[in-house]
């Protein structure tokens, strides 16, 4: 992922709107390992006698960690959804797009964003022991499946009556339009076993069925750095400048 990035930095064909957005999701990513990264750390730490059990130390840290993965995957959800809404603007507005999607109004979404992801990861920590934040942070995720399995709806619809139109459009905006299916399923796959974690965590934590998934949490937790592996790989294979 710090490749992607330093290759946006150094390359000047690829600062444009769309790659910005994937740097955006690749600094996600990087926040997803990272957390989990420190994670094993703070565990390994605390097995080994130099972290006090509930100590002040371990607390700050966990609140740390906390805050990390939240701005993970509330970074995620909003990059891979700005970027299906350019995919959406690139195949059904193309002649308008350099118009529509301007740098400025790039980096003020992106700014946008987030400075809302920090204030809610901040939010999250603080008051993660009360079920409506939980409830408003875990909704986060299908709402926004929603939202681009709504503009993929419109675009299948629009496809079928313009297919002779769209026909025409050059093949990178098509194929761009299907990395960002790629790019999603990967993130469903790799992230919805851990929110669903999270979930079980507050409303049943003593269920014997959901302690046996909750046993799974490692594994989840790889998930999440599996994605943040795959994703790079995906933009590289991908890339219409390829």
């Amino acid at each position: 992922n710090l490749i992607v990035l330093l290759a946006v930095i150094k390359n000047k064909n690829l600062q444009s709107p769309v790659y910005f957005f994937i740097c955006s999701l690749a600094i996600s990513d990087m926040l997803g390992s990272l957390y989990k990264i420190l994670e094993n750390i703070l565990i390994m730490f605390r097995n080994m006698g130099y972290l006090k059990p509930r100590g002040s130390l371990e607390s700050t840290a966990d609140d740390i960690i906390d805050c990390m993965f939240v701005l993970s995957l509330l970074g995620s959800i909003f990059s891979l959804s700005v970027i299906a809404a350019d995919r959406y603007i690139t195949i059904f507005h193309a002649l308008q797009y350099h118009s529509i999607v301007t740098m400025r109004r790039t980096v003020i979404t992106l700014t946008v964003i987030w400075m809302f992801c920090t204030g809610s990861g901040i939010t999250m920590v603080i008051f993660s022991h009360h079920i409506p934040t939980v409830l408003t942070f875990t909704s986060l995720f299908p709402l926004m499946l929603v939202f681009i399995l709504c503009l993929y709806i419109h675009m299948f619809l629009l496809a079928r009556s313009h297919a002779r139109k769209i026909s025409t459009l050059p093949r990178a905006n098509m194929k761009g339009a299907m990395t960002l299916t790629i790019l999603l399923g990967v993130f469903i796959f790799c992230w919805a076993p851990f929110v669903l974690h999270v979930l079980l965590m507050t409303f049943c934590p003593n269920n014997p069925y959901c302690v046996c998934y909750m046993s799974l949490f490692q594994v989840n937790g790889m998930l999440i750095m599996c994605n943040a592996v795959i994703d790079p790989f995906i933009y590289a294979f991908r890339s219409p400048e390829q």
